[in-house]
């Protein structure tokens, strides 16, 4: 068996959403150094050039929001213009909000489901045609969707449509797994805890804070995100279907007395 090409992914070409920052880059990265083929779309074209600028070559950004069922669609077409098949697509993109239940405003909630739900389920759908053009049963299509401990778990954030979207992430890609699997195109999902990002002030800028709440006794780094992306996305997770892997040091599956995240 070689285990290098288990996990190569030489020859693919992936979309991922949100992929100029925090988890989608560590995640860019990875698929880069397996030998694929990236596009990363976001909606600040300043910040999407210049990231892809660095990722190198084999990386091109595309200006898209995905948190609109018009904005799904054209960037979609976009995809189809440029590739006939698409071997890989990360759900990536996400959105957060915060404030005190009784002022919560439904503007907050709209957002949140818009992109981390709504945006995830119409994109999938938009791109079908092409995934389904890449895929087989000897090498499937991967949709990998990014979802939270979060969705998993409660903390105490005062952040209710964004646990809320990211349980219904969860179980969203149960749901359309067991349609997609029908037509060799896997679907799976993350469930990231701390990682520094922009996403996760607390882990940015309290590392020290934050990793005593966790049973590894660090947070999480590049390389745990970017390796965990590139076994789902690889023929090594050909056989994981519609199950959501928790990377996030034993805090939802091995939490020790007296530890506990708000991730």
């Amino acid at each position: 068996m070689d285990f290098n090409k288990l996990f190569s992914l030489e020859g693919r070409v992936a979309l991922v959403t949100g992929g100029q920052r925090g988890i989608g880059a560590m995640i860019t990265e990875g698929f880069l150094a397996q030998g694929a083929k990236v596009y990363i779309s976001g909606r600040k074209a300043d910040q999407g050039e210049a990231a892809a600028a660095e990722f190198g070559e084999n990386c091109t950004y595309i200006q898209g929001d995905i948190s609109t069922y018009e904005g799904c669609k054209a960037l979609a077409a976009e995809i189809a213009s440029r590739e006939e098949k698409l071997d890989i697509l990360v759900n990536n993109a996400g959105v957060a909000w915060g404030a005190e239940y009784v002022d919560f405003p439904e503007s907050g909630w709209d957002k949140v489901m818009d992109t981390n739900v709504k945006g995830l389920f119409f994109l999938t759908q938009a791109l079908h045609p092409q995934l389904k053009a890449a895929a087989s049963m000897e090498r499937p299509a991967k949709v990998i969707n990014i979802a939270s401990i979060d969705g998993l778990k409660v903390n105490p954030w005062e952040t209710y449509s964004y646990q809320a979207s990211k349980a219904a992430v969860i179980h969203l890609t149960r749901k359309m797994a067991s349609k997609l699997v029908q037509e060799d195109i896997i679907m799976t999902g993350i469930a990231p805890g701390a990682f520094a990002s922009s996403m996760n002030k607390a882990a940015r800028d309290h590392e020290d804070a934050v990793e005593k709440g966790i049973p590894a006794k660090r947070i999480g780094r590049p390389e745990d995100m970017a390796s965990a992306a590139v076994f789902l996305a690889s023929s090594a997770g050909d056989y994981v279907v519609g199950s959501t892997l928790p990377v996030d040091g034993g805090v939802v599956n091995a939490p020790g007395p007296g530890t506990s995240i708000d991730a």
